[in-house]
């Protein structure tokens, strides 16, 4: 059992604690709340609920006579009071468990019913001192303290760096381990990276992990060293106000919410066009291969070798293949796989190289319409950045994962580039582009594949398979690309497209 006490000098400081607690919540979670009468355990639970809830002035009168009161907000939340009841068997009654299923349980005098009080939950048992002064002792074990406990970390960073009072709220998460909040500090909104460093999966090949052998970053120096790099060369990558490089903690500038696509989800030409412009000036420029973090501190850009690129295409393998066929590949075919992509990996070494995004679609681009030329152009989430072929990113906005591209729009997206980039560079190889596309379009699809399916089987994220048809119609695109002919065969012996 752990404990962590926070002291707390008013109401408002109690909110703020009850705030920053709720942020950790997940479905499942129960959080005891102990104290004597007017100890401050329904101002506590007012402000988890509100906070779940998005509205600091909800309505959230006592359960002391319903005995529990259920919320629809983001995170479900039930807040129960068993001050009046005689039998743990009530809470059945109550609907404790039904609450769990889908959401989280606030629990006030959780002593009459619980004798001890459930190892996997949180208590919150606190103490009146004087005037508005309270302890709150924390107790608990495993992920859900771990989580309150980064939470009130948080809080200390955002104080640290003269944040204070600031109010967050959650924000998404992605594909990652990353997460994000939105922080409103006296009016203004900036967003919070909490993206500490994670520890190596197991090892895939040759005793590594696939984070490293597909050069994933490791913790948050690398989106500071390549932001830094961007904003340099005059690209517009959000500023960071404060830092906490080895907690993984990153305050950044708004870049505002404005995106490349409509409210139906379609994609506004005019913008696409504007990003490509944007890849265009950003291949033009060289770029050093060790960017500084801090002073003294560097980063090195890892390059898109073949080893990268194979460790991405074996999604495929692992996760597509078996989820379609429900059998694996034979041992014959997976050789051919890696084969073919092994010659196509070499191959994109000898052609044009730059500064590859990595993540360049839709949902990290962002409309500056006040701005001009590419400073129209706003960009986040380039951490795992390296340097590779510069048809990678123009694959990934051409053939947007997350949006329908249509193959005429597609087309002339990549026309614009090569326009762009034959009146930039008279010496721009065209054909040698127009080959690596299609390789790069094929190897980011088919990893984009197994990638989707794995967060459905591993993950429980069954959203992505959704854009399963979507990738499966950009694939087929590109296999009508001559170079990858052997690549088309293969995949009309195996599997499904």
């Amino acid at each position: 059992m752990n404990t962590q006490r926070v002291n707390s000098a008013s109401e408002a400081e109690t909110r703020q604690v009850g705030a920053d607690i709720a942020m950790a919540l997940q479905p499942g979670d129960i959080v005891g709340l102990s104290g004597k009468l007017g100890s401050g355990k329904t101002v506590l639970a007012r402000a988890i609920i509100r906070n779940l809830v998005g509205d600091p002035d909800f309505e959230v009168p006592s359960p002391t006579y319903t005995l529990c009161q259920n919320y629809d907000a983001n995170l479900p939340v039930s807040h129960f009071d068993l001050y009046r009841i005689n039998d743990a068997a009530e809470l059945d009654e109550l609907g404790l468990d039904d609450a769990l299923e889908e959401g989280c349980a606030l629990i006030e005098w959780p002593e009459m019913a619980f004798d001890p009080f459930p190892a996997h939950a949180l208590l919150i048992s606190i103490c009146d001192n004087e005037g508005d002064n309270r302890t709150l002792e924390i107790s608990g074990s495993g992920p859900l303290f771990e989580r309150i406990s980064h939470s009130l970390l948080v809080r200390e960073f955002l104080v640290q760096n003269d944040f204070d009072g600031a109010i967050r709220s959650r924000f998404s998460a992605d594909a990652s381990a990353r997460n994000y909040e939105l922080i409103n500090h006296q009016g203004e909104i900036l967003y919070l990276m909490d993206a500490p460093a994670q520890p190596d999966g197991p090892p895939v090949r040759d005793g590594k992990p696939y984070s490293q052998i597909a050069h994933l970053a490791e913790d948050v120096s690398a989106f500071v060293a390549v932001g830094n790099a961007l904003r340099e060369k005059g690209f517009v990558a959000p500023r960071i106000y404060a830092s906490d490089l080895h907690k993984g903690l990153l305050l950044l500038e708004n870049l505002g919410n404005v995106g490349i696509i409509d409210d139906a989800r379609k994609p506004i030409e005019t913008r696409y066009i504007a990003a490509i412009e944007f890849l265009a000036k950003l291949h033009d420029c060289s770029w050093k291969p060790s960017l500084e973090v801090e002073p003294g501190r560097y980063h090195q850009i890892p390059r898109y070798d073949p080893g990268a690129m194979l460790a991405e295409v074996a999604l495929l393998i692992d996760w597509y293949v078996p989820a379609t066929l429900k059998s694996q590949a034979s041992k014959a075919q997976i050789q051919q796989f890696f084969s073919i992509w092994q010659g196509y990996a070499e191959r994109l070494q000898l052609h044009e190289q730059s500064l590859v995004l990595r993540d360049f679609h839709s949902p990290n681009i962002l409309w500056r319409q006040k701005s001009s030329g590419i400073n129209k152009i706003g960009v986040i989430d380039y951490q795992d950045a390296l340097i590779g072929s510069t048809a990678y990113d123009v694959a990934s906005l051409a053939q947007d994962g997350r949006v329908d591209v249509e193959a005429a729009l597609e087309q002339r997206l990549v026309e614009h580039y090569i326009t762009v980039r034959k009146s930039n560079r008279a010496e721009f190889d065209e054909d040698q582009f127009r080959e690596s596309y299609a390789l790069m379009a094929a190897q980011r699809a088919t990893k984009i594949l197994g990638i989707f399916v794995r967060l459905d089987v591993r993950d429980a994220k069954p959203e992505y398979l959704a854009h399963l048809p979507r990738i499966r119609d950009y694939l087929k695109r590109c296999l009508k690309h001559p170079a990858l002919m052997e690549y088309k065969t293969w995949l009309e012996t195996v599997t499904e497209l």
